[in-house]
């Protein structure tokens, strides 16, 4: 019979950091912002489902009413004043550290924390990077306390690091527990992200033009390009004409080198222009030496269907 594995060390607090000043985020409340239609504050007070006392350190929010709220001294003065507020309501043996900025953390990742932190003073989150991730851990009450008793730096690398925490490692996936959103894009991307995933509600499906959507929006966010400098039909008309008149491979490889060119400085639309009469001119032509030439009509579905088949 196989054991049952360890249960996680009893009670816990949770203490987020949830103040700050998100500068890179324009000053926005950044714990109030939404991913996937839920506040990031929500998503990380989920997973800390399970703890006996749940303390935000910043301003009230109502993302999470049943929480002890509590401020800085001076409000934004940074993460170890905000722990030093933070842990002064936590009454349990162990407490675990969070941000406020974590999507994609869930309560097993939480589970994972506590049970790698039992016989230590506790246990830190790793990125892919093998980096720690401070403010994704389990520590033991007494040790965080003793830690802080005469620290006057401002570094929460310098409080933690030398407790020699356990490093534990997750799954990274695309979502992976330590992504954190600390500006526009990265917010963005996780919105997309989130809405990438299974869905759970009910509703009806996104159809294959909205996940095209989806898909050029995250796209642009991967390589730093604005949504509004691609022009979706243009593009797809373009292709349509290819597949139609040249050939349904000629599809992406013209789309590709439409986008050298707009590269290069040409207009985009002045390009598709020139390119869809060479397709008819191309078309004439192999007529006339008696080459076979287009397929079946091709619809801008189509195209979308034959670029997944490719």
């Amino acid at each position: 019979m196989t054991p049952d594995p360890p249960a996680p060390p009893g009670p816990f607090d949770a203490v987020i950091l949830a103040g700050g000043r998100a500068r890179r985020l324009g000053g926005a409340d950044k714990p109030a912002a939404a991913v996937g239609g839920r506040p990031l504050l929500a998503w990380v007070a989920g997973a800390a489902a399970g703890a006996r006392r749940l303390v935000v350190v910043g301003p009230p929010r109502d993302a999470v009413p049943d929480a002890v709220t509590v401020r800085e001294d001076p409000p934004g003065a940074g993460p170890v004043p905000a722990l030093r507020a933070g842990l002064a309501e936590v009454d349990a043996p162990w407490v675990v550290l969070l941000a406020a900025d974590l999507p994609f953390l869930r309560v097993r990742h939480v589970t994972a924390l506590r049970e790698a932190a039992r016989d230590a003073a506790g246990a830190v989150l790793l990125d892919d990077r093998g980096r720690e991730q401070w403010l994704a851990g389990c520590w033991r009450t007494a040790a965080l306390r003793a830690a802080l008793d005469g620290y006057t730096r401002s570094s929460l690398h310098g409080l933690l690091r030398p407790l020699e925490p356990v490093p534990v490692t997750a799954e990274a996936g695309e979502r992976p527990p330590w992504y954190d959103c600390d500006t526009p894009d990265t917010l963005a991307r996780a919105d997309l992200l989130a809405a990438a995933g299974p869905c759970d509600s009910g509703g009806p499906p996104r159809g294959r033009n909205g996940m095209l959507e989806d898909w050029i929006k995250a796209v642009c966010l991967e390589l730093g390009v604005a949504r509004d400098d691609l022009d979706r039909d243009l593009v797809l008309d373009l292709a349509r004409d290819v597949a139609h008149q040249v050939t349904r491979p000629g599809a992406p490889v013209t789309a590709y080198l439409l986008g050298l060119a707009v590269g290069k400085g040409i207009p985009a639309r002045d390009a598709a222009a020139r390119l869809t009469e060479m397709a008819e001119c191309w078309k004439d032509r192999t007529a006339a030496t008696g080459q076979a030439v287009g397929d079946q009509p091709v619809t801008d579905q189509a195209v979308i269907d034959q670029a997944v088949i490719d």
